[in-house]
């Protein structure tokens, strides 16, 4: 999650102080590292080209898939008995 801060050489800079809902630790920390990137980037533009370059700026763009109609989950059937 520290990624972006050492990155730009600023750990004696900021205090960052962050409250994640949702999803699994591994998401939560891309997020976090996500935030962390784009607030350096709007109060430092200048970091921009640095923070680019460890691809601290692209954001993950899956998300889960909707439940369907007559289906269990999004793909999966309900179980299927021919007797």
């Amino acid at each position: 999650m520290q990624q972006p801060i050492v990155a730009t050489e600023r750990t004696e800079q900021y205090d960052v102080n962050v409250t994640v809902a949702g999803g699994g630790l591994s998401g939560q920390a891309g997020a976090v590292r996500h935030g962390i990137s784009k607030a350096l980037n709007f109060f430092e533009p200048a970091l921009r080209p640095t923070l680019k370059k460890g691809g601290f700026l692209t954001r993950d763009s899956r998300v889960v898939e909707r439940k369907k109609y007559g289906k269990a989950k999004a793909r999966r059937s309900f179980q299927f008995s021919k007797r």
